[in-house]
């Protein structure tokens, strides 16, 4: 079976990561146990099962096809090193958040506790805005489970080995369906809409990935976002922190965040946001990276 093998960059901790991507037993999109990671992918040449294990020698990580029944082409191999690459954001370097965490009093144990771990982000910019939707003002228990219903209702699957992997529906499967068919799933009638009205943005034409990274700035993007019915200023910075991979977005309005500072802090009540921004306030472009530490306090 052909490898590819993957050499992630200083500070990653696959160990982290892995435990990061274990958070809930109900996730749809990829399945891991303590060895290996898998999921569907896409690519040029359709979806593709994927593999990730530790590489033989334990320095890095390998990438296999179980599925496939032909070598892949070096097309292929190379489509799936760049989405894993990607994927587990490869092309940080975090040397400079460790350095700014050890000064941090907030930061310091997070970033101790978890050094090596990466933003795992989410590549499809539909997956990622509605993610973002369905979690809105709900348990993240309750979120996994719409998002489950959702993906094996609408997704497209492959079942290889006994075991059925999907990949998360595309805007246009959403946008022809009618708001019943997700309040019966017991979607709010607002995320009904709102998940709707936001697939027929993309499938229609008027927001994509490469339009949102060609504008000049974070706030221009936060700012397309947040034009979209059910898309506010938290949702639009979930999306650039975890889709577009942008270390400086911050939700500062998020919950987990709130209740991770109380935490850190040991305080009976939680932070205001007023004193959120004072707290973050020498953190720079690292307010993604900082929120995503802070989280793994909680879950």
């Amino acid at each position: 079976m052909v490898e590819i093998i993957l050499h992630p960059p200083a500070a990653f901790s696959r160990s982290h990561i892995w435990d990061y991507l274990k958070r809930s037993t109900n996730e749809c999109l990829f399945h891991v146990d303590e060895e290996s990671i898998e999921r569907l992918i896409p690519t040029a040449e359709g979806l593709q099962l994927i593999r990730i294990t530790a590489a033989a020698d334990n320095d890095g990580l390998a990438i296999s096809f179980p599925a496939l029944e032909k070598e892949p082409t070096e097309a292929l191999q190379a489509e799936a090193h760049r989405y894993v690459w990607d994927w587990l954001d490869c092309d940080r370097d975090l040397a400079p958040f460790f350095d700014l965490s050890e000064q941090d009093n907030v930061l310091r144990d997070a970033a101790k506790r978890f050094y090596g771990l990466r933003i795992v982000g989410i590549d499809d910019l539909f997956e990622a805005l509605s993610w973002g939707i369905m979690g809105q003002q709900i348990n993240l228990t309750f979120a996994y489970t719409l998002k489950r219903r959702f993906v094996e209702r609408f997704g497209t699957s492959l079942e290889w080995n006994g075991r059925r992997y999907y990949a998360f529906p595309s805007p246009e499967t959403i946008a022809a369906i009618e708001p019943a068919e997700l309040t019966a799933m017991q979607f709010t009638g607002r995320k009904a809409e709102y998940l709707i009205g936001t697939a027929a943005e993309l499938a229609e034409g008027r927001l994509s990935k490469e339009q949102l990274l060609a504008l000049p700035d974070l706030p221009a993007i936060e700012k397309a976002l947040t034009r979209i019915r059910g898309i506010g200023p938290w949702t639009a910075n979930y999306v650039i922190m975890r889709c577009l991979r942008m270390p400086g977005a911050f939700p500062i309005e998020d919950v987990g965040l709130h209740n991770a500072l109380k935490h850190v802090l040991q305080r009976e009540d939680k932070p205001s946001i007023a004193e959120i921004k004072g707290l973050s306030a020498g953190w720079g472009e690292w307010r993604s990276y900082a929120t995503f530490y802070l989280w793994r306090l909680l879950y």
